[in-house]
């Protein structure tokens, strides 16, 4: 590779750091900011899932406006408005400000992602593009796992606006080295028709998804809240693709992406396995603080062993895909995701945390092989005019899989758990006082710690059971589709020998 490459690499490899970092960075501070504002958790836990929200809900479309506007255009104007609310959102005078401006970034958040997928696989050769996936994915791997730790450097030594204010010096850095290294062709202007009828009713859609996903266990399954916010996604689904099929080439996801099989079969992959990560980002450091007595930074810390494995391995995928090809990497990213999440569910109340490290190690492996290697299979699908597109519906499929698994498997830790305390207290305890106790929002007494500690285990037991069962249908998929048909790859090899 030449300079000018190694330089557009930097640059797309630091501009993801920033933006993964953010979605964990300042998890570590939001007792803080509670504190500063006077606001509850409930309202502070939005600084968080704002920013995700509107990053998984627009990532799409953002994938399309850089196919159709350029991507080295489209990632500027996303890296101007990420640095300009992150700006703004440390200068906030309330939670509410704060909380607009994060959702805001997710905006130049997800104008941003996939304008660098497309970059990075354009600015290398064909026969490298396992490197370009690995890259990006290792970037995020790396920007996710570095979060807590630098966002709790951050907020200790200087306060957490500082968290906010790191963005800007970064990502004028990766800006700069854009313009200088990455002139890719842009679309002629015939190109450029916005379908904003395909855009409002996805967005509508997804908004609509997430957002009951995110409060069933707030609100229950059947409160009418949650209930009107699935029939709207249904409504807005069934709108959403009647659109497409009318739209022709201008459509938000052009036909030729939905029909193309073996991009849906990627996505299909994607749905089934993501609810392994988000489970294990969720449960796992309640663990360590509920059962094993961690802070919150000790927790952050004790996730390294799967979040620095996913990284380092998400930069090895890159060579192992173009040595071995998809089937084989995807395929083996797979069973580790498979494997890892039941090597969890064998732990209990009384594991220490040298037992999770083998579930976490073998979960890094899976996580770290398999999103690079199928963002990779999935973007090549398809037409390289088309790549940020494709990988913007590959992060989409990521982050619903992952909200559909994390809901349906908070779900069954609640019951299992309540199961639990129902089966070991007394008759005549308060079970509600011991509910709280579980959820972390009041105090136990010596005699009812162990009972406690059993419900969580067996909640999260339970939960990881589920999620491997989910993981063992991506597999298949995997297996027997990614990477092109297990059945027409076997019929090729059988004619190639005769």
């Amino acid at each position: 590779m030449d300079r000018g490459v190694k330089v557009a690499l930097a640059a797309m490899a630091a501009a993801v750091f920033v933006i993964a970092n953010d979605v964990t960075a300042l998890s570590v501070a939001l007792p803080d900011i509670e504190d500063e504002f006077s606001a509850n958790v409930s309202t502070v836990q939005w600084v968080i899932n704002a920013y995700a929200l509107v990053f998984g809900v627009l990532i799409v479309t953002g994938g399309r406006l850089a196919d159709l506007f350029g991507r080295r255009r489209i990632f500027f104007a996303g890296s101007a408005i990420f640095v300009a609310f992150s700006l703004l959102g440390a200068l906030a005078p309330s939670a509410v400000w704060l909380i607009v401006c994060r959702a805001l970034m997710g905006i130049g958040g997800a104008m941003m992602w996939p304008a660098i997928l497309g970059m990075t696989y354009a600015a290398l050769p064909d026969d490298r593009a396992g490197l370009a996936g690995g890259l990006i994915i290792g970037s995020a791997g790396f920007g996710n796992a570095a979060g807590p730790l630098i966002g709790g450097f951050i907020t200790d030594t200087a306060g957490w606006q500082w968290v906010l204010v790191v963005n800007l010096p970064v990502a004028g850095l990766a800006c700069l080295a854009t313009w200088y290294a990455i002139h890719q062709p842009t679309p002629g202007a015939e190109d450029r028709r916005i379908d904003y009828a395909g855009v409002a009713t996805l967005t509508i859609g997804l908004v609509a998804l997430l957002l009951a996903l995110d409060q069933v266990t707030a609100w229950g399954l059947d409160d009418p809240r949650v209930l009107g916010l699935f029939a709207l996604f249904v409504v807005m689904m069934v709108a959403f693709v009647t659109i497409e099929r009318r739209g022709g080439t201008g459509a938000l996801v052009p036909s030729d992406v939905t029909r193309n099989r073996d991009f849906r079969f990627v996505c299909l992959a994607v749905l089934l396995m993501s609810a392994t990560f988000f489970a294990s980002l969720m449960f796992l450091p309640q663990f360590m603080q509920k059962i094993l007595g961690y802070d919150p930074l000790e927790a952050g810390a004790g996730l390294l062993p799967m979040m620095a494995t996913f990284a380092a391995v998400s930069f090895a995928a890159g060579p192992l895909y173009e040595r071995l090809g998809a089937k084989l990497v995807v395929s083996a990213g797979a069973v580790c995701l498979t494997v890892g999440p039941f090597l969890i569910s064998l732990i209990d109340s009384g594991s220490d945390y040298i037992s999770l490290v083998p579930g976490m190690v073998v979960l890094g492996l899976g996580v770290g092989l398999f999103y690079s290697s199928v963002t990779t299979a999935g973007v090549t699908a398809l037409d390289p005019s088309r790549s940020g597109l494709a990988g913007g519906i590959v992060y989409m499929f990521q982050v619903a899989g992952g909200s559909v698994g994390l809901a349906l498997t908070t779900t069954i830790f609640t019951t299992a758990s309540h199961d639990k305390l129902q089966t070991e207290l007394a008759p005549g305890r308060d079970l509600d006082a011991v509910e709280r106790v579980l959820a972390g929002t009041g105090r136990a007494s010596s005699g009812l710690v162990d009972v406690v500690r059993d419900a969580f285990a067996a909640g999260m037991q339970w939960s990881f059971r589920v999620v491997a069962v989910l993981a063992l249908g991506g597999l298949v998929v995997s297996v027997l589709f990614v990477g092109g048909s297990l059945r027409r790859r076997s019929r090729d090899v059988a004619t190639a020998e005769g």
